[in-house]
Parts: structure tokens; sequence; C-alpha cells
């Protein structure tokens, strides 16, 4: 029988102590945001479903709770992200600003962890950027992803950093049908060169486009990897040519910081490809198995506008940091 004082799985309370530093890490970052000209959001525990996932939270239907509105008879999801509601506020709202720099800090309840041992309620913490489609943004959202975990006093992370739009590219060519797209999409996570060798013959996915995809698998590790990749991609594809210049870009940036963070490239990251369309980037703790904050851009889902941003949970942050 259960004890009626015991939480669910994965769900967790702060006592005194805990609580206080999950105060004064949220007062810190809040602070260093609108410092740097972002502004507070405090979206609603709950709204319709149909809004939640839709856009950004197109893939998050399995971690959302659903209800019935008893007033209104709709159903109703408790959030599993805040960045959708993000960029639904910044659409409704802020339609008639070019740019708009949001921040959020809150509670959030999944279904299930992200990952095992995880939790089910992250306290997360992000800020989104609305209306800027230069390179510009996303570095702007990586060095306050990076600030965050220097303030929360975690100075040992790693960086990777990923682009979808060359594999979305790749993709393009082949015209495959929902299944077949999440069939490569797997192989390309698990980097099975046998598979994809025989989804390709099974297929009969023209060559050059196949190699592409088999280059992708083994174009991960250092910056050389960007020149290994113009050296084995197609970059009279515009998009991969692209994609490229903005890894560049991107790393190059990162590597002139005051305290840079090591860096691993990944061409086959695709994480959060269902939304995702360029830079994605997550932090990495040494001896912890799971990332510690991401981010990247996510034009036009839930907003006609484009978008960048990251978000993290502010109690993994304060476990593996010293504030």
């Amino acid at each position: 029988m259960t004890r009626p004082w015991m939480l669910p799985d994965g769900v967790e309370e702060a006592l005194p102590t805990t609580a206080w530093r999950v105060e004064g890490l949220r007062r810190v970052l809040l602070d260093h945001y609108r410092a740097h000209g972002y502004d507070l959001i405090l979206p609603p525990l709950i709204e319709h479903l149909d809004t939640l996932l839709s856009g950004a939270g197109s893939d998050l239907e399995d971690q959302t709770f659903k209800l019935t509105d008893p007033v209104g008879g709709r159903l109703l999801g408790l959030r599993s992200d805040m960045t959708p509601q993000a960029a639904r506020i910044a659409a409704r709202h802020f339609a008639d600003v070019p740019v708009v720099r949001l921040c959020y800090l809150g509670t959030v309840l999944r279904t299930r962890p992200d990952s095992l041992g995880g939790s089910r309620a992250p306290r997360q913490v992000g800020c989104e950027v609305f209306g800027e489609r230069a390179i510009g943004a996303d570095l702007e959202i990586l060095k306050l992803m990076l600030d965050t975990l220097r303030l929360a006093g975690i100075g040992d992370a790693h960086l990777d950093l990923g682009h979808v739009g060359i594999y979305r590219a790749l993709a393009s060519q082949l015209a495959l049908d929902e299944d077949d797209e999440t069939a490569v999409f797997d192989i390309l996570q698990r980097k099975s060169q046998p598979d994809l060798r025989d989804f390709a013959s099974a297929r009969s996915l023209p060559q050059r486009t196949a190699s592409g995809l088999s280059a992708l698998m083994e174009l991960n590790g250092d910056v050389s990897v960007l020149q290994r990749a113009r050296q084995t991609l197609d970059i009279g594809e515009p998009a991969i040519a692209e994609a490229l210049a903005q890894l560049e870009a991107a790393a190059d940036y990162l590597t002139r910081l005051e305290h840079p963070a090591p860096l691993h490239i990944d061409l086959a990251e695709l994480r959060g490809y269902r939304y995702q369309t360029g830079l994605v980037f997550a932090a990495f703790v040494p001896g912890h198995g799971r990332e510690v904050a991401r981010g990247g851009r996510f034009d036009g889902a839930g907003s006609a506008r484009p978008a960048t941003g990251f978000s993290a949970d502010v109690n993994e942050l304060l476990r593996l940091g010293d504030c």
C-alpha cells in the first residue's frame, strides 16, 4: 500500500536549504538575462492541449499529462516544456515587435523522465529569441547557455554542436514517406552503417545521397570535422554549404570566448529533429550521462518568425554545480 505522504516517482520537493539555493540561483539567472535585454514571462501551467502540441511542441504528446476541462469540455494539457509557450506568447502578444527576447523559469511536468533516473518535474529555465534569422542570435543564445552553467558553478562543461539542416537537405532529395524517414533517422542516431546499407539497398536510394548519409555518421570529433565535411559532402547543395558555414562561424566564436568549453562536432546529431531547423547544441558534464542544457534554432515552429533558444533544469544545475 502506498503511504499517503509518498511523492510520485520522478517528482521531488525542495526543503529549506535546497529551496534557498534554488531561489538564489533563480535571482542570479533572471537578473543576468534581464541585463542582456530579455523580458521575463510567466506562462500558465495548463493550456488547451492542441495549443501545447503545436509548433515547437509537436513531438511532446507522449510527454504531456492530459485532462478534460470541466468548464469548457476541451482537452487540456499540463506543460511539459515552456518553449512552445514562449513561441505562442511571442506570436500573439509581440507580433508587431521585430525582434523579441524572452526568458522564463518554472516547473514543467512530464509523463516520464527524458532519461533513466531523470526528473518528471524539472524546474525549467531558458531564453528564446524570436524574429532574428542571422547567426548572431544563435551565438548570443549559446553564450547565454554557457553563462547559465557558469553562474550555477559548473566550470567543466563540454559542448556538442550539430546542424539538422544537413540531414534535412539530404532527406529532401529522397522524398521518403514518414515511416521511411523515421527509419533513416533512427539509423543515424544509432550510427549503424550496416543498417544504412541494407536500407539503401532495399529502397534503391541514389548512391550519392546514401553516401552523404553514411558520411554523416563518421563526421564527428573536434573542429577538424568541418574541414572533412567540406571534402566529403556535396557543398554544391546550398543548404549544406550554408549549414557548414554556420557551424564554422559558431565553432570560431566559441573557441574565442574567454573561457572556451571543449567542443565536439557531430553532424549526425539530430536532437529535436522534428521541429529544429538549424544549429543544435547541448552541454554535458564529465561523469554525468545526460545533457545539462540544450538548445537550437526552430524557425517557424509555433511562430512564423525565425527563432532560437536554450533551456536547462535548475534542479540539475544545482546538483552538479557549486553555487
